[in-house]
């Protein structure tokens, strides 16, 4: 049984069950008698963490994201609006932070401030001096997504090397034998992406499982390099007859640049990869994809912090998912290229 429950057998909002269950802002005696009644027929109390939470505390998380001068891809976009929602039905605030170059020092005034109860840390590299911080602050955190030691932070993450494995073997399935890995920018490949170094172990080692010819190639996070980088690769790779990506940002472009060859997709070209599902559900034609369920991976993240902010000594946790493609239709038997221009 959950708040919502509550307040939908009380008619009133999440909000107004909360406030009356932690006295935050005032509740007409009427209605907050109207909800213990409901809450006493149902048994419902308050788990361990949630009380933790209103023992003096400021009841906000802060959400540490990429830079703002950085456009945020479609599943950055569904972390953060899954925790903040999943923060919302816990009744805590939500203090967004840029990190990274300028945002250095926002960072540092979110971690040292007493501003948060805990802090989410998004898009985490191999070598993370956030990381570092966080730990050395003692504040409570959880990442959406992990460095290369799992086993020092709290965490959910896409397992991006088992889902770029299932992507080259799906095409080699379909008869693939020439695919190239389209991966996020150099720069963030550079810099130590996890999910980006994930990808490219993946795919290397499902190519080199079912002996195929593979390319691999970065890309910026936008529709004109995707277009750029299609275009080189057709004149590059002659035999090349799929594509694997974990760029979506990229992908209306990897269209464009397939359709301007004159190669249709899947009859001439297939191309999967790893996705937010709505993202590649409203793609033309919808993309194949492992669909990314931010929403869910969001919400867990935001309740591995409840737990660690009412008990830090609470051992680290770890949810690792790894989605089954959804055969959509953009992956087809394989042929040799025709119609080219």
């Amino acid at each position: 049984m959950n708040i919502g429950e509550i307040a939908k057998r009380s008619g009133v909002s999440r909000s107004t069950v909360s406030y009356a269950l932690s006295g935050k802002r005032p509740v007409a005696e009427k209605t907050r008698r109207r909800i213990q009644a409901v809450i006493d027929e149902l048994g419902y109390r308050p788990n361990a963490a949630a009380r933790a939470l209103k023992e003096g505390r400021t009841r906000t998380i802060g959400l540490v994201i990429p830079p703002a001068s950085r456009r945020l891809t479609d599943v950055q976009l569904g972390f953060v609006a899954s925790v903040v929602d999943a923060a919302a039905r816990a009744d805590l605030d939500i203090l967004l932070s840029p990190s990274g170059g300028e945002h250095d020092r926002s960072f540092e005034r979110v971690v040292t401030g007493s501003r948060v109860d805990g802090v989410i840390l998004m898009e985490i590299r191999l070598e993370d001096d956030r990381v570092t911080r966080l730990r050395q602050t003692g504040l409570p955190f959880v990442g959406i997504g992990h460095t290369s030691r799992p086993e020092e932070m709290t965490w959910v993450d896409i397992d991006y090397e088992t889902l770029m494995a299932r992507c080259v073997r799906h095409l080699a399935d379909l008869g693939h034998r020439h695919i190239a890995l389209v991966n996020r920018s150099a720069e963030l490949v550079a810099a130590g992406y996890g999910p980006s170094h994930r990808a490219q172990l993946g795919f290397a080692g499902a190519v080199a499982e079912r002996g195929l010819e593979g390319v691999e190639v970065c890309c910026a996070d936008d529709a004109q390099a995707g277009r750029s980088c299609v275009e080189r690769l057709l004149a590059a790779h002659p035999g090349l007859t799929a594509i694997a990506t974990v760029n979506e940002a990229a992908i209306p472009g990897m269209y464009r640049a397939l359709a301007g060859a004159r190669l249709s997709v899947p009859g001439d070209f297939s191309i999967t990869g790893v996705s937010a599902r709505h993202w590649a559900e409203n793609l033309h034609p919808p993309l194949t994809a492992a669909d990314i369920l931010a929403d869910e991976l969001g919400a867990h993240a935001v309740d591995l912090l409840i737990q660690r902010i009412a008990d830090p000594g609470v051992p680290h946790r770890h949810l690792l998912v790894a989605p089954p493609i959804s055969l959509r239709e953009t992956t087809g038997p394989a042929r040799p290229r025709t119609g080219r221009a």
